[in-house]
């Protein structure tokens, strides 16, 4: 089953979303991740369809046991999240996704708190201006006037829209968090294993993240059926949350555009699990052009990067339930390129068709670097216009 199935979770108690910063010890504080990695909707999800399909978990975790779509731990089935967004229900019954601020959008207030959205353009640097930036253009952000980057703001589904097609969005379609939810700050209490109790003297906070009414996740899934109603047990301490089945068309760049254009942007849409570090699956860093940018082949797309923002890099990793013979264990530190980091492209060789097909397997290779974090969601992206 190929066909994308989106759902929407929304959260019926606060969320506990870790990152992989350890806590717990004394004194110790546990910061919330927003938007959260693709992984927690994905063990979500697939834990319930185990529960539905009835599967013995123990003997699942060990390998004995192969579900039809979800495979087996070590050998991931066609279950593939394909798209995993903060989002919200609006008041006709529709819903939106809610965007992150990619890597080459600067949000900033005037004097009366009113935002106005600015796109960096990609520009040569000037005759003897030196760069450890080994890509031949720079990210520039041309301004009149010096002012401060604003934080806490989302893009609205048109906003969102807008800048796919080279647009800043405009300050109606930003969103502040503080209107989509607010930090719960919990206190919790070390326990001792072996005396099974408070243990003395281990407090430690935390963040807990409690969601405005109508605010979730939008989760698109393919190669599985997903739940189309019910509960999941969602982040740290298995929090309630409903899911439904909805309707909903992602937005998307003009392909045909983009190829007349012979240029675009690669937006990462979830974190980019790369074999290169912050190079994109498909990038050829041995292979250069004259002017230094690097050469991309992946599916049928081709051209040469010559201009990325990219992030300081992240680092994932989560907890492995399966491993162990189901007693779990953390699973590897790997290192992302974050979501939101941005490629511009030019000479782009492609079809229309071929764009839409990378568009929707994301950037992996035909072998998969990794089966189970591509299941996972990792390393989708979309088009943009240059």
């Amino acid at each position: 089953m190929n066909t994308l199935q989106t759902r929407f979770i929304e959260p019926l108690d606060v969320l506990i979303l870790r990152g992989n910063k350890l806590f717990g010890d004394p004194g110790s504080y546990g910061e919330a991740l927003l938007p959260p990695w693709p992984s927690v909707a994905a063990g979500a999800i697939r834990s319930r369809m185990l529960a539905d399909d009835r599967i013995d978990m123990q003997a699942f975790a060990r390998g004995q046991i192969s579900h039809a779509t979800l495979g087996t731990p070590a050998a991931p089935g066609s279950f593939a999240l394909a798209g995993f967004h903060l989002a919200r229900r609006m008041a006709d019954g529709r819903h939106e996704l809610l965007i992150a601020p990619p890597a080459d959008l600067s949000i900033v207030e005037d004097e009366h708190a009113t935002a106005t959205a600015r796109l960096s353009r990609p520009v040569p640097l000037a005759s003897g201006i030196g760069s450890a930036n080994p890509l031949p253009m720079h990210p520039v952000l041309a301004e009149t006037t010096r002012a401060k980057p604003a934080s806490g703001y989302w893009l609205t589904q048109s906003g969102f829209e807008a800048y796919l097609h080279g647009k800043p969005p405009a300050s109606e379609h930003l969103v502040k968090s503080n209107a989509l939810w607010r930090i719960d700050e919990r206190v919790g209490v070390g326990l001792s294993v072996a005396q099974r109790r408070a243990d003395e003297g281990k407090l430690f906070s935390l963040q807990a993240i409690a969601f405005k009414p109508g605010v979730g996740f939008m989760v698109s899934v393919t190669g599985a059926e997903p739940p189309k109603n019910g509960l999941l047990r969602l982040g740290g301490d298995g929090r309630g949350a409903a899911i439904h089945a909805i309707e909903h068309r992602p937005p998307a760049a003009d392909y045909a555009a983009l190829r007349q254009a012979r240029s675009c942007r690669l937006l990462l849409t979830t974190p980019g699990l790369f074999r290169q570090g912050w190079l994109p699956n498909g990038a050829q860093p041995e292979n250069r052009r004259e002017d230094g940018a690097i050469r991309f082949e992946l599916h049928g797309v081709a051209g040469w990067i010559v201009a990325a923002a990219v992030p300081r890099a992240e680092v994932i990793s989560g907890w492995d339930l399966a491993a162990r013979d189901g007693k779990g264990q953390p699973k590897p530190a790997q290192r992302v390129a974050p979501t939101g980091s941005v490629y511009w492209l030019d000479d782009l060789e492609a079809t229309p068709d071929a764009l839409e097909k990378l568009a929707s397997q994301g950037l992996w290779s035909d072998t998969c670097e990794d089966a189970a974090r591509r299941a996972e969601g990792f390393n989708h992206f979309t088009f943009a216009v240059y």
